[in-house]
């Protein structure tokens, strides 16, 4: 099953936020995340909030839509209620799961109410995730028309083997057909892709990200296979089933795949994400990077308001049942402290190519970024001309580290 959400402070039943996540609004970007918690199968390295049919108790996936809507209505209410300046949004994001397991016109039908309710700016980008097997032409044309702009189709392999591993039940040669789709239905097109599966050769590798090109994504996203504990996968390493990943194998992929795709046009902006230009990134996730605003809407969904956390009870059931009694859905939230927030800020903006400002570190954390260029993890030139922080290939690959010598 999934992991347990965080230990916080319990949310009030209202919804209702304090006033410090109303300093500075105006400033800050606000944007939409829409988890669809429902998947047809389990994959074994999945940790996420879904639900499989069997899982469900008695909730219906028909009945989604307008359980979320009742979420959406009440958190204009809230918000304003909150004493936060109205804003439109400025990015839509639909996660799961597999979003596109609902009707297209389920999914229109939430981004309406999300417009209804907030209002979205001109040009906003409105994703959603979509299994390949799961969508056609006529699905993806659906979206478009009701202004979705980007669809983010989950690849992760090209190779049969690796797929079977993970528990991905589509066929490599439809990814073609969907991108193909999605294209004339003048949709944006992202792939994502995983490494570092037991059992996947360098070669296999290579050939998933050959595949992935001869798409001509906007768009690519390559993230390295984490066992999560609890997963089905974790037991079968546990028990010699399969092999556990290998970490030097890893990083020769991710140096593979970085120079690939450099060779093909893309360029990297965060650790795991390349795009043809700034104007196909995902603004969405960017957003998290850069510590805008957001609610997120669904099960287990989390939200960030202003330095103020909160997230959703997880199971469907709980969750349906939170909206009947029109109270928050919410479990638990916190409020982040300026510490906390500047550890974050070095956390997450580290990870992008042309974000994070060298003044935002505190003095002792300036004396060491000499040591980090020293040893070839951080670019000299960016740092010296440019006063930002940025990641050479081997600092991406040592992020971690890097960030603990920052933050120590």
């Amino acid at each position: 099953m999934p992991s347990a959400l965080p230990l916080a402070d319990p949310a009030p039943a209202d919804g209702l936020l304090p006033e410090s996540a109303a300093e500075g609004a105006t400033e800050r970007d606000f944007g939409a995340y829409v988890h669809v918690p429902f998947c047809r199968v389990r994959c074994g390295y999945c940790d996420f909030n879904t639900y499989t049919a069997t899982e469900l108790r008695g909730v219906r996936q028909v009945d989604y839509a307008d359980e979320a809507a009742e979420e959406m209505r009440a958190a204009r209410t809230v918000l304003e209620r909150s004493g936060l300046p109205a804003r439109e949004l400025s990015t839509v994001f639909f996660g799961g799961g597999t979003p596109t397991l609902l009707p297209a016109d389920d999914l229109v039908r939430m981004l309406d109410v999300l417009r209804d309710s907030f209002g979205l700016v001109d040009g906003a980008e409105v994703t959603t995730e979509a299994n390949p097997d799961s969508v056609d032409a006529e699905y993806l044309q659906r979206l478009a028309d009701g202004g979705f702009t980007r669809v983010s189709f989950g690849m992760q392999s090209a190779v049969p083997h690796v797929l079977a591993v993970l528990e991905r039940t589509h066929d490599p040669e439809r990814i073609p057909l969907v991108v193909d789709a999605a294209r004339d239905a003048g949709l944006q097109v992202s792939l994502d892709l995983i490494y570092g599966t037991p059992g996947e050769s360098l070669d296999d590798w290579k050939r998933s990200v050959e595949h992935a090109l001869a798409q001509h994504p906007d768009h690519l996203s390559a993230y390295a296979l984490i066992v999560e504990d609890g997963t089905k996968l974790a037991r079968q390493i546990r028990k010699g089933q399969v092999p556990e990943p290998d970490d030097d194998l890893e990083a020769e992929m991710y140096e593979w795949a970085d120079a690939a795709l450099a060779g093909a046009g893309y360029s990297w902006y965060e650790l795991s994400n390349w795009a043809r230009d700034s104007e196909h990134r995902s603004r969405h996730n960017l957003s998290y990077w850069t510590g805008q605003d957001w609610w997120g809407f669904g099960p287990g969904a989390h939200s960030h308001i202003g330095g103020v956390r909160w997230w959703n009870v997880k199971h469907p059931a709980a969750y349906a049942g939170k909206l009947a009694q029109r109270v928050s859905p919410a479990a638990g939230r916190e409020t982040l402290d300026h510490d906390v927030r500047l550890t974050e800020r070095i956390l997450l903006e580290s990870r992008l190519a042309d974000r994070m400002p060298l003044e935002i570190l505190p003095a002792q954390a300036r004396t060491r970024v000499a040591e980090l260029i020293a040893e070839g993890l951080v670019d000299a030139e960016a740092a010296l001309r440019g006063r930002r922080l940025v990641l050479t290939v081997r600092g991406r690959l040592l992020a971690d580290a890097v960030v603990r010598r920052l933050t120590d």
